[in-house]
């Protein structure tokens, strides 16, 4: 039986002080003025058109009746403003003189129809942005197939997505899932839909599609997280290809157990890289550029072209590494990985170049 020994605090665990009770999908937002802005912008409007109301009908108060003592004071200017405006029109104050009419005809009408345009305008507003979402959530879910799903976006996350990013995925391919909001509103910024949520339950998972997407990257900070979305993600979508990371390499084998196709161990790989650079600064170098897609040296998966079957390993335009036959992983000078074969897949190095089709990022093979 495996134990899962565990390391340090877990994003994930932040949760709990953001109430997960707001799990939610976010889609990265249109650069809009904030609603509070807008609000605050159209009661000043709203407040400008009433003052101006209630000056007009000082300035000609004496054009106007008050049925209850015949005199229109301030108080009474700014009640005729409010009742006129709101289209009340109790009729206890009138005007009676034709420029009091003319007034109300050329100046307080207008001015009525732009008050209640305004009230409701931003009521429709409203509603009209309700909607909008609606319905862009509603196409997002509609045309998403085959994305990718990344649990967690600190450090280790965000590094995976470059990678990714750099191979040709889009952003709007990409689905972020963590428990903080504050996270998932940067994730907008970014350009990439987020889901507010703890991953180990089935209900977050299920708002971000896991069950159509193609790969899954699980980068948390604590192993026994990992090991629950995983097995989570793998209940819900049998054939995508997951990823997961872990800090101690003795949790390795149950991510493997729990579904995870490959398992990388960030404590032990960044400390071969470490111990690398420490034997020879260059080697160190050569391998920080491999892992770093898109730039200088990438190491890429791709199939065998019909030119190339028959041939011999080092008879490829690439540098080959390693060639995949089925589920075997055969290293350049093993005697049986050649001549190569129709279905055999190559691992090489090639110069970093804008690609035409994404090449497969490598992690650990079985």
């Amino acid at each position: 039986m495996f134990h899962v020994k565990l390391h340090g605090s877990d994003a994930m665990a932040r949760g709990a002080d953001e109430k997960l009770v707001s799990r939610r999908i976010k889609l990265p937002k249109r650069v809009v003025e904030k609603p509070l802005r807008q609000v605050t912008r159209r009661l000043l409007m709203a407040l400008f058109v009433m003052s101006l109301t209630v000056l007009i009908v000082w300035i000609d108060r004496d054009g106007y009746h008050d049925n209850a003592n015949n005199k229109v004071d301030f108080l009474d200017c700014v009640y005729y403003a409010t009742v006129t405006l709101s289209t009340t029109g109790y009729g206890d104050i009138v005007p009676y003189s034709d420029s009091a009419r003319l007034v109300n005809i050329l100046l307080i009408t207008p001015l009525r129809v732009l008050f209640l345009i305004i009230l409701v305008g931003t009521t429709l507003e409203v509603l009209t942005e309700r909607t909008r979402e609606e319905w862009r959530l509603s196409r997002w879910r509609n045309n998403l197939r085959d994305h990718t799903v990344v649990v967690g976006f600190g450090t280790k996350g965000r590094s995976a997505l470059q990678t990714l990013l750099a191979t040709g995925l889009g952003k709007e391919q990409v689905v972020i899932v963590d428990p903080s909001a504050k996270v998932i509103d940067i994730a907008n910024a970014e350009g990439f839909t987020g889901v507010v949520g703890d991953a180990t339950r089935s209900d977050v998972l299920l708002r971000a599609e896991t069950q159509k997407a193609r790969q899954i990257v699980i980068a948390t900070q604590r192993d026994d997280t990992a090991v629950l979305v995983t097995l989570t993600a793998r209940q819900l979508n049998r054939g995508a290809k997951i990823v997961a990371a872990v800090r101690e390499e003795e949790n390795a084998p149950l991510l493997r157990q729990s579904g995870a196709d490959a398992v990388i161990t960030s404590a032990s790989a960044a400390g071969r890289l470490l111990g690398l650079s420490v034997l020879s600064p260059s080697a160190g170098t050569v391998m920080e550029d491999l892992i770093q897609q898109g730039s200088g040296l990438d190491l890429i998966e791709r199939p065998i072209t019909k030119a190339e079957v028959g041939k011999s390993v080092r008879d490829t335009g690439d540098l080959v590494v390693s060639v995949l036959r089925g589920h075997r992983l055969l290293p350049y000078d093993d005697p049986h990985a050649s001549p190569l074969q129709l279905t055999d897949r190559v691992i090489s190095i090639v110069r970093a170049a804008p690609p035409t089709s994404p090449p497969v990022v490598l992690g650990p093979v079985d």
